[in-house]
């Protein structure tokens, strides 16, 4: 979702132009608010093809089944989505070891009613990954932020039913920007194209980004939730698994204390996050 009508330019250059000269308040805008799922659809340019190999497809036996362990991708780097940004790795890093009060959501809606599982119930964290394990047809890697999440039938019975079911195939972060800039593929702007140049060779979906010609890259932003959604800005954002039995291997937890300098109090989390 763009911050302004890209049908009023002629041509790139005029658009170039005028992403340069409103940098400045085209940042303000993206920091002031908090980004989630688009509410249109984003069409990926690519067809999944190992759909069928992941172990969320299957349905669960939910007879006498209070209790559901999932898998589930809430973001990826290197992907340049609908709201014209590339996560970069290490983007979820400082975020992870701060906030304390991460929430996966049903649809981005911060409700009783919406929470899916948070506190001990949930653990967050990042974990690298070929683009094939996670269904689509991509050359090599992304730094997933994955949510292991244990989801009590008595607390959220829809939401488990969905991904018992193996409904639930996309997701989508909730988060608050902190460190980023614009990259353009224009040598005209040096700073812009200097930034496209580094991380454009990273980028997955390389025929996207050739067709904009721009992009945001996103070095750090705050984690304030993950939502299940019917369709996500970032459109490789499965669920890998609906009933995880085994603790992940050779992951970065949230679940390993940081020193109590770094973490942040109620009051000054609901600063960040939520009064814009």
């Amino acid at each position: 979702m763009e911050l302004f009508d890209k049908n009023k330019f002629n041509n790139k250059k005029e658009l170039f132009d005028f992403l340069v000269e409103n940098k400045d308040t085209l940042s303000a805008q993206k920091k002031a608010n908090l980004k989630k799922a688009d509410c249109v659809s984003f069409v990926p340019t690519i067809i999944r093809n190992k759909e069928d190999s992941l172990k969320s497809n299957e349905p669960v036996n939910i007879d006498n089944l209070e209790i559901l362990k999932v898998v589930v991708i809430i973001n990826t780097t290197n992907l340049l989505d609908s709201h014209s940004d590339v996560h970069i790795k290490g983007i979820w890093n400082k975020s992870l070891k701060e906030n304390r009060m991460i929430m996966h959501l049903k649809e981005h809606e911060m409700e009783f009613s919406s929470i899916i599982s948070d506190g001990k119930n949930l653990n967050a964290y990042v974990k690298d990954y070929t683009w094939n394990e996670l269904g689509v047809d991509y050359e090599g890697k992304t730094q997933a932020l994955v949510f292991e999440s244990t989801i009590e039938k008595k607390r959220n019975e829809r939401m488990f039913i969905q991904y018992a079911n193996g409904w639930v195939k996309n997701h989508s972060v909730g988060m608050k920007y902190v460190k980023y800039d614009m990259a353009i593929n224009d040598e005209d702007y040096p700073n812009e194209f200097e930034a496209w140049n580094k991380y454009y060779p990273e980028i997955a979906n390389k025929k996207t980004a050739d067709e904009k010609g721009y992009f945001w890259y996103v070095l750090e932003a705050k984690v304030v939730e993950g939502s299940a959604v019917p369709l996500g800005s970032n459109f490789v954002t499965p669920t890998l698994e609906n009933n995880k039995s085994e603790p992940p291997k050779d992951t970065h937890k949230r679940d390993i204390e940081p020193p109590e300098s770094t973490q942040k109090t109620w009051k000054e989390l609901i600063n960040e996050n939520f009064v814009l």
